[in-house]
């Protein structure tokens, strides 16, 4: 299963959805089973433009004053045996893994959240830690592409990658890649 990974978009009033980006964020989504927002899109019209591709879920964001029944504070589900946790700020990120575990309803073996714009991927104490950045507005600058994430889950096997969609003309992508390939001890 692949499942694409998106957060922070702040959807501008002067762009009307992801197209006028470039190509890369359509190229990317429609290569996925599933997506997932990080919160802090501002308009659902980026959900709905998402889904084209997908189904969609989203964490609300502290920017999020939307309500939408695709939009919940936290999302938790299991795909190909894994527990998938997602909330907008996972800000105490660097807190012992057994604190960031009571921020889901029930222990997660992968964590996805937002809200820095800071692409992130961290293996810790069996669990993923991944902050997809912002595809839009990277390490907080002007509009621009950024990065998005992307989950491949199997049986026994994630690959997990921050990937840098590109650069704008005259606004380099400030992101980097990056890949984790877990294969746990059962």
């Amino acid at each position: 299963m692949r499942i694409g990974l998106l957060s922070d978009t702040h959807l501008p009033a002067l762009i009307r959805n992801l197209d006028e980006m470039g190509p890369q964020p359509a190229d990317f989504f429609s290569t996925v089973d599933l997506i997932m927002h990080g919160g802090d899109l501002t308009s659902t019209i980026i959900l709905d433009w998402l889904e084209q591709f997908a189904p969609v879920v989203c964490s609300t964001g502290n920017n999020d004053p939307i309500t939408d029944s695709r939009m919940k504070d936290v999302q938790v589900f299991e795909a190909e045996g894994w527990r998938i946790g997602m909330i907008h700020s996972l800000e105490r990120e660097f807190r012992p893994m057994s604190e960031l575990q009571q921020l889901f309803p029930t222990p997660v073996d992968i964590m996805v959240a937002g809200h820095t714009h800071q692409e992130r991927l961290e293996y810790r104490d069996e669990v993923i830690l991944l902050n997809s950045g912002s595809l839009t507005f990277p390490h907080h600058k002007e509009l621009r592409l950024g990065t998005v994430g992307l989950l491949e889950l199997g049986p026994g096997k994630v690959h997990a990658e921050i990937i840098p969609l590109g650069e704008t003309p005259g606004r380099p992508n400030p992101t980097e890649a990056m890949a984790l390939d877990i294969r746990p001890h059962i």
